[in-house]
């Protein structure tokens, strides 16, 4: 039966899809190649971490979008302002300044690069208002000191300042700076700790198998970096393996660093998981995720996988009926033009029924 026929017969009231047998229609495709990568691809060096640092600061020249009158953080944080600039307001600082509608007090935040950075440098400023303004564009931040995440520790690591534009017109009370923070300190991220580096995989990459891989290409390729008969490498758990820095390189890390960080190695085989993003309508599916055996019926398909005795339908996977693939059930589920959210019902109805062999994500 033509592509088209079996359009015209599908799209009749009360559709049965033989979904494996469109998915064989279509014929089946080659699975590609693995990739190689560089484990830079796969995994980071600890120390090499962002940082964050943060300060309350006042933005001025708002068009009376800015802090209630009411609101006496903002009120006791102008009165605080004027003081250090020998600009007192007496001793009832709210009726002195009952009539300011142009300030707002916000939360200020810079995040300092992981490779580090040095004394002077200028990073972006994000501007978040924590009190009642309307909105705080057009405005200008005042000079804001700015220390690290720790609240016990009140050094100063950097100062913001100058004109906020918004990042989205929609969410008027958020902004940023560019280039509106300096950098009073050095920011140099440690990397090697007792003459050893420590490889830490990304989130989506860790698995004892891929650890256990790497330790053994590391062994493997940079043996004669070495006269100990000892590896240099060790997985300490599915995300961080720990690796010597052979004498010869002691004195120059970096350069054992870029020579581990470089080796090639095929992708890795990550878990299967389904990840479904409903507000854009996408639909990722990782790994090899099987589905089990069930009927579903929704609005006018229905469905049956992993069923020989059912004479209708037929396995969604034509090479191993046994086992049912749900890529394979989208791929006839598009086919027949299917929408979207339907098919994210009919795989979130497979997840509450136990029947999707994989985590699903829901975003």
């Amino acid at each position: 039966m033509s592509l088209e026929r079996l359009h015209r017969v599908l799209a009749r009231p009360g559709l049965v899809l033989a979904a494996a047998a469109l998915a064989a229609a279509c014929g089946p495709t080659a699975a590609p190649a693995a990739p190689h990568l560089t484990l830079k691809s796969i995994c980071r060096i600890k120390g090499h971490e962002e940082n964050s640092l943060e300060g309350l600061g006042i933005v001025a020249g708002l068009k009376g979008t800015g802090d209630s009158t009411n609101y006496l953080p903002t009120i006791r944080s102008v009165a605080k302002i004027m003081s250090l600039m020998h600009s007192a307001t007496g001793q009832n600082a709210l009726a002195d300044l009952k009539d300011t509608k142009n300030v707002a007090l916000v939360l200020v935040t810079a995040t300092v690069p992981a490779m580090g950075a040095r004394q002077g440098d200028k990073i972006d400023v994000v501007l978040s208002s924590i009190g009642s303004a309307k909105s705080l564009a057009g405005g200008r931040l005042f000079l804001t000191p700015l220390v690290g995440p720790d609240p016990h520790n009140p050094r100063v690591y950097a100062f913001a300042d100058g004109p906020l534009t918004l990042d989205n017109p929609a969410t008027p009370t958020t902004g940023r700076i560019h280039e509106g923070c300096r950098l009073e300190e050095d920011f140099f991220n440690v990397f090697t700790k007792d003459n050893k580096i420590t490889l830490v995989l990304e989130k989506y990459h860790a698995d004892f198998q891929v650890a256990q891989d790497i330790t053994e290409l590391i062994n493997s390729e940079l043996r004669l970096q070495t006269s100990s008969q000892m590896p240099l490498a060790h997985a300490l758990n599915p995300g961080n393996i720990e690796v010597t820095i052979p004498m010869q390189y002691r004195d120059d890390p970096v350069s054992f660093v870029s020579q581990v960080l470089a080796l090639p190695i095929l992708e890795p085989k990550t878990a299967a998981r389904v990840v479904i993003n409903e507000r854009a309508g996408s639909i990722i599916i990782s790994g090899d995720v099987e589905i089990g055996s069930v009927a579903i019926t929704h609005k006018n398909i229905v469905i049956e996988t992993g069923s020989s005795s059912a004479k209708p339908f037929v396995a969604v996977d034509p090479v191993d009926p046994s086992s049912p693939k749900l890529k394979a059930l989208v791929e006839s589920l598009n086919a027949i033009h299917a929408p979207t959210e339907d098919i994210i019902e009919i795989i979130k109805g497979l997840e509450r029924d136990g029947k999707l062999h994989a985590p699903l994500i829901v975003q």
